[in-house]
């Protein structure tokens, strides 16, 4: 009967021995307590605590940690928003006193979560509450920054610290969203139109601005013409002029009267008018009466002529 002794003592020690083998799995710790009260930190790997007198508290991770929140607030002009955000948070560092907040701030984890959450709803509905609803989608950076610059100093106190904060979704009203999509819509053929009317501006301008240079080209050709049209005449009439002269010459050195010069030039424009006329009538006297009176006029036009071109002298006395 005693020799079994020896063997219960044995199963009984063995038994106390591997009830105090503790395992802490990788990214957490665990926080011993004895009798309820803090004791000390289990860290990763295998540990051993006092049975009877130690237990294991409270698992703790200290990996990165991530919740969705889903919740609305009001504008500063009456309209609903809704938000989507997503949170990623963890423990700041595996020392005691930080294990220790993290352990015993809170009551439980679920607690701890709604304290979370509540804290960041408030945050971005007290911002929120200060902004028009239009300027909300462009103030995505700036709620997140205001709700992180409120939440980094508690989570530090309780023994965390934020990752970051995105805002997933930011979700209006379906009124408001009609609203500004007519709005958007508004916008955008009020836009068309104006570049409708800057298109048809600049097409009438550039069309004026063709049109009148053409017609100053046109305008500038004509004078050119012109221009060269007078040359030409007086280039006619001076050639003219000296055909005249040698003619006179010519006939004065025949002995001829250089009257008769002119009546030649008289018929020769006769006969162009009746190859050249098209279905013009000239009347002419035909008869030797008419034909010396013709000749009488044209001498008379002549020496009328002498008479003009003949320089004038004052008398000398």
């Amino acid at each position: 009967m005693f020799p079994a002794l020896p063997i219960v003592i044995a199963v009984f020690g063995a038994i106390v021995l591997f009830s105090g083998l503790v395992t802490v799995s990788q990214g957490t710790v665990a926080i011993i307590t004895v009798f309820g009260k803090y004791s000390r930190v289990l860290r990763p790997g295998l540990n051993f605590k006092l049975p009877i007198f130690e237990s294991v508290y409270r698992r703790i991770s200290i990996q990165n940690r991530s919740v969705e929140l889903e919740f609305q607030a009001i504008t500063s002009d009456q309209a609903t928003v809704g938000f989507k955000a997503m949170l990623l948070y963890a423990v700041v560092n595996p020392d005691e006193e930080t294990i220790k907040n993290v352990a015993f701030k809170f009551i439980d984890q679920q607690s701890f979560m709604q304290t979370l959450t509540r804290t960041v709803e408030g945050s971005v509905r007290s911002y929120v509450a200060t902004k028009k609803q239009s300027e909300i989608l462009s103030l995505r950076r700036e709620i997140v920054h205001e709700v992180k610059s409120q939440l980094d100093a508690s989570l530090e106190e309780w023994g965390y610290h934020l990752i970051d904060l995105q805002m997933n979704d930011i979700v209006f009203d379906q009124t408001i969203m009609d609203s500004m999509a007519r709005v958007v819509a508004s916008s955008n053929l009020k836009a068309a139109a104006e570049n409708e009317g800057q298109a048809l501006l600049i097409t009438k301008t550039k069309a004026a601005e063709a049109e009148g240079r053409a017609i100053q080209i046109s305008a500038e050709a004509q004078r050119e013409a012109s221009r060269l049209q007078g040359q030409g005449v007086a280039q006619f009439r001076e050639e003219m002029a000296k055909g005249v002269r040698q003619s006179i010459e010519q006939m004065k050195e025949a002995g001829l009267d250089p009257t008769f010069l002119l009546f030649f030039m008289w018929s020769e424009a006769i006969k162009h008018f009746a190859e050249q006329g098209k279905g013009n009538v000239i009347f002419l006297d035909g008869s030797v009466e008419g034909m010396q009176r013709q000749l009488r006029e044209v001498t008379a036009l002549g020496q009328l002529g002498k008479a003009a071109m003949a320089p004038t002298t004052a008398p000398t006395r």
